[in-house]
Parts: structure tokens; sequence; C-alpha cells
């Protein structure tokens, strides 16, 4: 319950962020404008109105995650609310997993409005809506969902512009880290040793990709559908988990 009530309240404060309106409407704008630059391509207009779609659904949901998930915890602490709040009867750990959730209530909402807009330009072009589209969407939330356990995570340790620059970061590797395994053969031991470790620690944030398979109407097994929703729920989980152990040890007086 005690959960429940933060996630709800942080939803709501979510929803008084400027920052937010302002990342959804460009996001509608930038969905809208493939409009124009199908006018202006040769061919494929189809391919590219789904390119276009799913890259601006994309970047402007993992924009919310980092740029909003960052101030999860800093905003408590930089406010001084995050005094009364320890010293009331509330876990630690619940306080962190009700702002986690109440974040991802947004992310859900904000995804859902900025899908709705590229299934109006989908319709409006007569583009085929298949349900892999929606698969893509689905994985869409959920690496924004490991996203924000990242920002989270770097929340509770460090301040907002080190953790926007970690998180900002991890998106980035976490999009090449088939690259590492390819750049660390070609380094000695020593480097080869830390690129693996960084291939195997950080999210492989290219599995949630699917907007090749979209775009090229490739279909996705539900085995490979059901690894890949394990494989980012358990991230998630890793993440909150480590979150709420430096969260619990960290001292604020």
């Amino acid at each position: 319950m005690k959960v429940l009530s933060i996630a709800l309240n942080t939803f709501r404060e979510n929803l008084r962020d400027k920052l937010l309106y302002n990342l959804l409407v460009f996001a509608l704008l930038m969905i809208g404008s493939s409009l124009l630059l199908m006018r202006l391509t040769l061919g494929e207009f189809h391919r590219l109105l789904l390119d276009v779609g799913l890259a601006s659904t994309n970047i402007f949901s993992v924009l919310i995650a980092i740029f909003v998930g960052i101030g999860l915890v800093n905003k408590e602490i930089e406010k001084k609310t995050i005094y009364t709040i320890v010293s009331k009867p509330v876990a630690r750990y619940e306080f962190l997993l009700g702002k986690y959730i109440g974040l991802t209530i947004t992310l859900f909402v904000n995804l859902t409005i900025m899908t709705a807009g590229l299934l109006a330009v989908l319709l409006a072009q007569n583009v085929p809506i298949e349900a892999v589209l929606f698969k893509a969407i689905g994985l869409i939330l959920l690496e924004c969902m490991v996203v924000t356990a990242v920002a989270l995570l770097c929340s509770t340790f460090t301040s907002a512009t080190l953790s926007a620059i970690f998180t900002l970061a991890t998106y980035v590797i976490g999009h090449l880290t088939a690259d590492l395994k390819t750049f660390a053969e070609k380094m000695g031991e020593g480097m080869q040793a830390v690129m693996n470790g960084l291939y195997y620690v950080l999210p492989n944030l290219e599995r949630f990709n699917l907007k090749g398979h979209v775009v090229h109407h490739l279909e996705v097994s539900t085995s490979d559908l059901l690894l890949i929703v394990l494989y980012g729920l358990t991230y998630v989980t890793f993440l909150l988990l480590s979150a709420s152990i430096i969260f619990q040890r960290r001292d604020f007086r």
C-alpha cells in the first residue's frame, strides 16, 4: 500500500513536469514530420514512416526515462524532503520501488500517447499494421524500464549531472555491446578483460530493438520474445536491488 501511494504521488508529480510535456510534444511532431519526409523520398514510403515513427517513439521515451529518472531521488535530496521521508515508517526500498513504479506508469502513458499518434499517421497513409509493431513498442517500454532503473541506481550515489552522464553512456554502450566484443578481440589481454567485463556487466539494449523486424515485416517467435522479456525483467530486478542496498546504507544526516 505504501509503495502504491508513493507510485501514484510520483505519477502526479511527473504530470506537472514541463520537461515531460516538451519531450512528448516534440516526439509527436517528429512522428508527424515523417509525413513530410515521406514526400521528399522516392519509394519505400511505408518503411520510412515505420522507421522514423518507431525511432522517434524510442528516442523520446528514453529521454523521458533518463531526465525524469535521475530526478526521482535527487529532487528529494535537493529539496531536503528526503529527511522527512526517511524519518517516516517507510522502508527505503519501498520509497525507491514506489518512485520507480510511478515513473514506469508515466512512461506507459506517454508511450501510449505516442503510439496513438504513430497509428494515426500509419492509418492515414494506409500503411499495414502488423502484430510485430506492438511487440516492438512493448520492448521499447521494457528498454525504458531498464534505462530508468540505471538512472535510479546512479541517482542513489551521485549528483544529477553525473547520473545523466552515466545513464546516457550506459544507453549508448548498451546498443554497442556486440561491437565491444569484436573490439576486445583486437586488443591486448588487459584491455580485452576490461572490454569483456563491460560486455557482460552492461545491459545489451540492442536485444530490445525490433525496428528492423517491423520495417522488413519479420516476425518474432514467442519463445524469443519471452527470453527478451525475461532478460529485461531480470536486469531491472538486479538494478533495483543494487539501488536499494546503496540507498539503505546512505547517510542523510
